[in-house]
């Protein structure tokens, strides 16, 4: 097993010195879905909401969250992102919404958790905003697919499952 890089040598929780490596072009795609009734997926689909434009407000929310990980998740660096997106499938047939993220920068550590915070707060967002029309809606599957870059290189969730031959995506 690895070393616990978020430890210091006594135990302690520490953010990871990455100062000594090199500046690379990184960058991570994670993917989530909202499930919900068929009634209300038409509405978000139609901009029938009452709340507003539930996708466009989730893609705010996303790259806001993106840009606000490090105050968010503990020991996180902050990091000149370059480039974040958030798209969205309306899935009919599972009668969800599908949020992907992808997140770039230039720096010295890699994006993925600016890309799981970016889907899971997009996903936050669109339940909040459709909470009134269905409160069971299902928030699920955050993930990494992919990340590029750094010392570890290149990933992919496709690739990993295969690799590992458990088949699992």
């Amino acid at each position: 097993m690895s070393e616990l890089t978020h430890l210091d040598k006594d135990g302690r929780a520490s953010m990871v010195d990455v100062g000594h490596k090199d500046t690379t072009s990184r960058e991570a795609v994670a993917e989530g879905s909202v499930t919900m009734a068929p009634a209300t997926l038409a509405a978000i689909r139609d901009g029938a909401v009452p709340k507003g434009d539930v996708l466009s407000s989730a893609r705010i929310a996303g790259i806001m969250a993106a840009k606000r990980t490090p105050d968010l998740i503990p020991l996180c660096h902050p990091l000149p992102l370059t480039k974040i997106s958030v798209e969205f499938e309306i899935d009919e047939q599972a009668s969800r919404v599908v949020i992907v993220a992808t997140v770039r920068c230039n720096g010295r550590t890699g994006v993925e958790m600016e890309a799981l915070t970016a889907v899971s707060v997009a996903a936050l967002t669109i339940y909040d905003m459709a909470k009134a029309l269905e409160k069971r809606m299902t928030i699920g599957g955050v993930r990494l697919l992919e990340k590029r870059g750094g010392k570890s290189g290149d990933w992919q969730r496709s690739a990993a499952a295969a690799a590992d031959g458990d088949g699992k995506t």
